[in-house]
């Protein structure tokens, strides 16, 4: 039978449950899926914000937004259009009844657990799709998710359920690829964000320099085209440092020591174009900004809290 079993509202933050549906189904199949709750609750944080999670007979769906998620656990030929529309106007609801503040700061579980009359009421209605009157809303979803599918989320991502691997995993050497792609780093500082700024200007002024240098080369022989490789790797450099500022990737720190020694060696080819003050300004805001790198690291593990 193709239905909504469960639902829940979960703090992307640090995985903490703010509402959920009463559930009477306790099979063997509900039980294990709500550790695939528990262990995607406090990776929220890590995913991109449509996911769905196929756990053999069973499909876990949610959307993030505004720092809360959406989840629901429906049967394998749940239709998607109705399972996200279901999520949507749970998001809808919600952001409508409580304020970000409320939920910001929020201590304790299910401190929202009146919100499960509203669950149980549209959980109802989406189990009898007949009676739905949204069809204008279902087709806005449909084209929705046909431009932009959800994400399949691999088993093996998730890792064991209880250090037991569950039934449903297979074998995926990517994974940790996978993994890394959707890490989130730590909210930028300000600090962070005048490095990033300064790494932009770098950039800019070496791309200047460049074009003037290959001016000066069609108009006369007499400029050396190492100089423009040098302005334009300067530039490169810079760029890449504001990406690895910005977004997390596998070895990021020692990319960023990298891309600092190749903004010095460029510096340090380009003595004779530029005075001292201009080059202590461009390694020394180099240096900054690989600090500052080192310094914004991946967010950390969420609490263990029992969804």
């Amino acid at each position: 039978m193709s239905v909504i079993l469960s639902a829940s509202v979960v703090r992307v933050r640090d995985g903490l449950p703010l509402s959920a549906s009463t559930d009477y189904e306790q099979n063997t199949g509900m039980q294990e899926c709500r550790k695939y709750f528990k262990m995607l609750s406090r990776k929220l944080a890590q995913l991109p914000d449509r996911c769905t999670l196929k756990t053999g007979h069973y499909n876990i769906n949610f959307i993030s937004s505004l720092g809360v998620s959406y989840m629901m656990l429906c049967s394998e030929n749940y239709p998607n259009v109705l399972a996200f529309s279901f999520l949507d106007e749970l998001q809808k609801e919600f952001i409508t009844t409580y304020n970000m503040m409320k939920t910001n700061t929020a201590v304790r579980p299910y401190c929202f657990i009146e919100f499960d009359n509203f669950i149980q009421r549209t959980k109802q209605r989406y189990n009898n799709p007949r009676s739905l009157s949204t069809k204008i809303n279902l087709s806005d979803m449909q084209v929705e998710i046909n431009l932009r599918p959800p994400y399949q989320i691999p088993m093996c991502e998730l890792g064991p359920a209880n250090g037991v691997t569950s039934a449903f995993s297979v074998d995926y050497k990517g994974a940790g690829k996978i993994s890394s792609a959707h890490q989130r780093l730590e909210p930028a500082t300000l600090s962070g964000i005048v490095a990033f700024i300064l790494s932009l200007l770098c950039g800019a002024l070496n791309l200047i320099r460049g074009f003037h240098a290959i001016e000066s080369l069609l108009q006369s022989d007499g400029e050396d085209f190492n100089y423009i490789i040098a302005f334009f790797l300067g530039t490169a450099a810079c760029l890449y440092q504001c990406y690895l500022l910005v977004y997390y990737t596998g070895w990021r720190n020692v990319k960023s020591f990298l891309t600092f020694g190749l903004i010095c060696l460029c510096n340090m080819y380009l003595y004779e174009l530029r005075n001292l003050w201009q080059l202590f300004f461009h390694v020394t805001v180099g240096a900054f900004v690989t600090l500052q790198i080192w310094l914004r690291q991946a967010q950390g593990k969420a609490p263990d809290y029992d969804v």
